[in-house]
């Protein structure tokens, strides 16, 4: 079991090591499109840096692994997900966004240079469904706010170890929404809830962030939270 494990998480590190910059993630460029299959299975992957430094911010315990890769070409940004969890809790219901809230998931935000202005979540779920939402940090998140129309794709798998969310956001959409400035930057968070059954039977999330943001209580609605991908064009 262990070996099968390693075979996402280990092996490419003999091709490429972890960040080595806290908040900064290297994103390499690549020739060809991602091909999703909602568990990483194209082989461009072995050659995206692993980002596994995600901790509980507000909690002393170790949290559960979780991977982050992501890569770039021409027209979109790739990402991909890989939680750790052997006990996967999905809410019930169909395929609409808000079934993603209550249920375990990974979570990307993005902001601009400018903290005054709007910043956008995706929280996706195990299942593949996605929560799109708008906000300017300190006030109400818009959640009848969408993603611009076809240029986010999403899909996810589950697996005896846990589960994977893998997806391409279009750079057009990215510059659209002043997230993307062509400066080779994207300030990012990225996130994850983990639901956990307590003694009554009911589910409650662990925060688990790459960042540790400026709080006291669990806030990834607040600027410090958020890193930087640094797109690598050589």
């Amino acid at each position: 079991m262990l070996l099968k494990i390693s075979n996402f998480f280990f092996i490419s590190l003999i091709i490429m090591s972890c960040a080595t910059t806290k908040g900064v993630y290297t994103v390499q460029k690549i020739d060809t499109p991602i091909q999703l299959s909602g568990n990483g299975a194209d082989e461009a992957w072995n050659n995206a840096v692993i980002l596994s430094d995600f901790s509980y911010p507000w909690r002393a315990e170790t949290a559960p692994l979780t991977e982050f890769k992501a890569l770039y070409d021409d027209t979109h940004f790739y990402f991909l997900y890989r939680a750790i969890d052997p006990d996967i809790i999905t809410k019930k219901g169909d395929l609409v966004e808000m079934a993603a809230v209550n249920s375990d998931r990974i979570e990307l935000f993005f902001k601009g240079n400018d903290d005054t202005q709007p910043y956008y979540s995706l929280e996706l779920d195990a299942l593949g469904r996605t929560l799109d939402t708008k906000a300017t940090f300190g006030q109400k998140v818009d959640f009848d706010w969408n993603w611009p129309a076809n240029q986010l794709m999403v899909k996810a798998s589950m697996d005896e170890f846990g589960y994977w969310v893998e997806g391409s956001i279009s750079f057009a959409s990215l510059r659209k929404l002043g997230l993307y400035q062509d400066d080779n930057i994207l300030r990012t968070g990225l996130y994850r809830a983990e639901y956990v059954k307590g003694p009554n039977g009911k589910a409650s999330p662990k925060w688990i962030s790459w960042i540790k943001p400026d709080s006291k209580t669990p806030n990834f609605h607040i600027p410090s939270s958020f890193g930087t991908l640094m797109l690598n064009d050589e």
